[in-house]
């Protein structure tokens, strides 16, 4: 097992990923940075721009797999740091709730939510950031929209993979739906 599983940080060599993700689904997480006003009301969402897995340059809110004997908050906060930086400040509760639970499929039929590698289960959250967001990896860019700019027709097009129907549930689990 130790040639298949870096232990330190969790990393399947590429075969096995392969392999696993013929045959079993994974465990996701889906993050959307929001900036919150001083009652709480979300006043802008971050969508990064970004290679998406099907190949395409879309606008995607922060999502990664969760690693095996890693706690979902770690997850979040491990994703969260790597797209927007570390000095984000994500405001992740002790033992986060998702507001959905998304469904990721080969087959863009199935769910309404795809990706072309894999059947993933994905735990979908809003996440408050309060420091300084600079986009990370492999992300090329970071814009903050504020709610209706963020479900506005032109930036829908621009996202794929059913993140455009994610972003919808995040705001309207928040009550920032327009």
């Amino acid at each position: 097992m130790s040639d298949q599983l870096d232990i330190k940080t969790g990393w399947l060599d590429n075969e096995t990923m392969q392999n696993i993700r013929a045959n079993v689904p994974l465990v996701y997480v889906d993050a959307v940075p929001v900036r919150v006003d001083d009652l709480g009301n979300v006043t802008k969402v971050g969508l990064l721009l970004r290679q998406a897995a099907d190949g395409s340059l879309s606008r995607l809110v922060v999502s990664g797999r969760v690693l095996f004997g890693e706690r979902i908050r770690d997850a979040l906060l491990r994703h969260l740091e790597k797209d927007l930086g570390p000095v984000a400040l994500p405001q992740i509760p002790p033992s986060p709730s998702p507001f959905t639970v998304a469904e990721y499929f080969p087959d863009p039929e199935v769910s309404g939510f795809h990706d072309p590698r894999h059947h993933a289960v994905s735990l979908a959250y809003v996440v408050p950031v309060a420091g300084d967001c600079q986009p990370t990896q492999e992300a090329l860019d970071l814009v903050w929209y504020t709610p209706a700019e963020a479900v506005s027709e032109s930036v829908r097009r621009e996202m794929t993979q059913g993140h455009d129907r994610l972003l919808r549930l995040a705001l309207a689990s928040v009550g920032a739906l327009p």
